[in-house]
């Protein structure tokens, strides 16, 4: 196994994945702008965003199985220069066409830094120092979630939204650091399955599709394309297709999976509604919006280091209990206060954002643990794949809601959408006991033997 300086290597990749993921939310609040400047309509305009929120999320699973059967380097490589390349093509776009072809292109390069760092920290990490690694990917993640509306609306009021662009191209300078840094592999030859990939991308985007436009045609496209994927698989026997269902044989891991999905829609639901909230109940400003969002992603940062240690020590399952029960009370609170007071936003999410990142970072962690090696690449990109569109369909299910109950007053709105989204943790934490009971008689059973 090549050796991996991960005390320098994770800090470089923490501030790439920072770009990454800050180029989610940098584009939300300059959507306006954009659709006033192109003259477009607020569905193509959505469109800005959730392009890129689709591709991500497809293009990190896809990174990821690609990891094994192909070197990290060489894929980090073909991953920021596309990523790279398509922000400065974005610099100048002046059509609505040429800005959706480069978020599209962007998207397609942004899912290395999600899909491979996960793999990276598996596969070359110790065990006993993972925790830490792991983690600070989190805190990367959590802090861009919630820097992303500052840095946006400092950006499109100074220099127009064409300069968003501008910070994405840092990933080109961040390329040839961790070119140097990464560890040189010689995977074993093996085949890819072009034809799962594209059933997966076909079957994540119709069911998209189907959500957002509420469409019945939509979602029947989706369950048939569904249908074909596991026909393709079971045809396949399971042998080097894309998702590999033995990944769903090893035990606990489909719990994990479920946690993982109600854990994204909640932070993204949660995102999505917090702005929302401020602009239209307590009016808000963009640039202030942020300003109250950010004290929570700034101690997630800092605390970043700590969780890590903690972890190491003390174990994943028991945080994931923990961070999952803040989780909780911190949607009680906007459920119940959400229209009371802005600070109460930014209390509540002091404690959302570290929580978070810790239950992310337990949750990754635990399943890279339970994954064999020959898995990891297949299992972690699955788990992101499931934790990203779980992210994506509560956006779109949360601005559903919203639509259906305009003609009740704003304050009850936010109320019963934050009431839907207290279902989801309260799911993670019975799936998380049925994982911790199963894996108590597991570990006796070892111990018998």
């Amino acid at each position: 196994m090549n050796n991996l300086n991960d005390r320098i290597v994770m800090p470089v990749w923490m501030l790439g994945l920072f770009v990454v993921v800050m180029n989610t939310t940098m584009f939300n609040v300059s959507v306006p702008s954009i659709i006033n400047d192109l003259s477009i309509s607020s569905d193509l305009g959505s469109w800005i965003v959730s392009s890129y929120s689709i591709g991500y999320a497809l293009s990190t699973v896809i990174y990821s199985r690609l990891s094994d059967i192909a070197p990290i380097r060489r894929l980090v490589a073909i991953g920021l220069l596309i990523l790279g390349l398509s922000s400065v093509l974005g610099i100048f776009a002046h059509s609505f066409a040429l800005l959706l072809t480069a978020r599209i292109l962007q998207s397609a390069g942004a899912g290395a830094m999600a899909g491979l760092g996960l793999v990276l920290a598996s596969r070359y990490i110790p065990i006993e120092r993972r925790g830490k690694a792991i983690s600070m990917i989190a805190a990367g993640s959590a802090m861009a979630f919630g820097l992303g509306p500052i840095v946006g609306g400092v950006i499109s009021e100074y220099f127009g939204w064409n300069g968003l662009f501008v910070v994405t191209c840092l990933v080109l300078v961040i390329l040839p650091i961790l070119l140097k840094l990464l560890p040189k592999e010689n995977p074993k030859p093996a085949k890819f399955d072009y034809f799962g990939a594209a059933w997966i991308v076909i079957n994540a985007t119709t069911l998209l599709l189907a959500v957002t436009q509420q469409s019945l045609i939509w979602f029947a496209v989706s369950v048939v394309t569904i249908v074909l994927h596991v026909l393709h698989i079971r045809k396949s026997k399971g042998e080097g297709t894309f998702v590999n269902p033995e990944v769903f044989r090893q035990p606990g891991y489909n719990r994990l999976l479920v946690v993982g999905f109600c854990l994204l829609i909640i932070n993204l639901g949660n995102l999505f509604l917090m702005p929302l909230v401020l602009a239209n109940l307590f009016h808000k400003s963009e640039l202030l919006i942020g300003f109250l969002i950010a004290p929570g992603a700034i101690l997630s940062a800092m605390l970043t280091p700590f969780v890590g240690r903690w972890l190491d020590r003390y174990g994943n399952i028991r945080f994931l209990f923990i961070g999952t029960v803040i989780l909780t009370a911190v949607v009680a609170l906007f459920m119940t206060f959400v229209g009371r007071s802005p600070f109460v936003i930014m209390c509540g999410y002091l404690l959302f954002s570290p929580a978070f990142s810790a239950t992310l970072a337990s949750l990754n962690n635990q399943t890279s643990s339970i994954l064999p090696r020959h898995l990891i690449g297949s299992g972690m990109g699955m788990m992101q794949l499931i934790q990203f569109f779980g992210g994506s369909l509560s956006v779109a299910i949360c601005g559903l809601l919203l639509h259906k109950m305009s003609n009740t007053s704003l304050e009850h709105a936010y109320n019963h959408v934050y009431q839907l989204l207290f279902l989801c943790p309260v799911i993670a934490i019975v799936m998380l006991g049925w994982y911790y009971s199963s894996y108590r008689k597991r570990v006796q059973a070892h111990k018998l033997v």
